[in-house]
C-alpha cells in the first residue's frame, strides 16, 4: 500500500466532526442555539467540538464579536468575508457571504467586499468613505498589524470612534484566526439551510 493511499481526500477533515449525540449536554445546548439562530449547525463548531471548553469559549467570544454593537453586525460579517477572502479560506468566506446577506449586506456588497483578485475591489463598491475606510484597516492589518502605521491609524480616526476602532481591530484580527483552523484541519464547508 502507498502512504499516497493513506492521504485523505483534500475535501476530507482531518478531525471528527461531532454530531449532537456526541458532545456534553452543554455543548448540545450550544448546538441547539445555532441551529436556531443559523438553521444549521456550522462545522467549525463541530470540529472545535472535540474540546469541549474550547468550543463554548469561542462561541461566548463570537457573540459580542460579531452581534450589532457601536458597529453594526452585517458590516462586522462583511469584514470578516473580506478577510477570509484574504486567507483564502473557503469554508470562512461562504460562511459569512451568507450571515452578511442575513444580516443586510447586499449582494453587490458581499461580491465587493470577497473579491481580492482585483486590488482594493472595495474602493469602487457600493460604500460609504467610512466603509471603505474600514476596509483599508482590515487589508493593512492583514499583512501586519505593524503595517498600521500613524498615517493609517489617522484615515481610520477620521471616520471611526475609538469604540468602533477596537471592534472592527477585533473582527479583522479574528478573521486572520478562523481561517487558519479551519484551513489547517481541513474543516468542509457547511452546507447552507435549505432555502436560504
Amino acid at each position: 500500500m502507498s502512504n499516497e493511499s493513506l492521504t485523505p481526500p483534500i475535501s476530507a477533515s482531518r478531525i471528527p466532526l461531532l454530531d449532537r449525540t456526541q458532545v456534553r449536554p452543554d455543548v448540545a445546548a450550544l448546538y441547539d442555539k445555532l441551529y436556531t439562530d443559523r438553521g444549521v449547525v456550522p462545522n467549525m463548531f463541530k470540529g472545535l467540538a472535540n474540546v469541549p471548553d474550547l468550543v463554548l469559549g469561542i462561541a461566548a467570544l463570537l457573540k459580542p464579536l460579531m452581534a450589532d454593537s457601536s458597529l453594526p453586525g452585517w458590516y462586522k460579517e462583511l469584514i470578516a468575508t473580506r478577510v477570509a477572502a484574504l486567507n483564502d479560506c473557503e469554508y470562512c468566506v461562504s460562511a459569512h457571504r451568507f450571515l452578511a446577506l442575513q444580516r443586510g449586506a447586499t449582494p453587490e456588497q458581499i461580491a465587493s467586499a470577497e473579491n481580492v483578485a482585483q486590488e482594493n475591489s472595495f474602493e469602487s463598491g457600493p460604500f460609504t468613505e467610512r466603509e471603505k475606510a474600514g476596509f483599508r484597516y482590515a487589508d493593512l492589518l492583514h499583512s501586519s498589524g505593524h503595517a498600521i502605521n500613524d498615517a493609517a491609524f489617522a484615515d481610520l480616526t477620521a471616520h471611526f470612534t475609538t469604540e468602533e476602532i477596537v471592534e472592527l481591530t477585533a473582527v479583522a484580527a479574528a478573521f486572520e484566526f478562523f481561517p487558519r483552523i479551519n484551513t489547517a484541519l481541513r474543516i468542509p464547508v457547511t452546507p447552507l439551510p435549505q432555502g436560504k
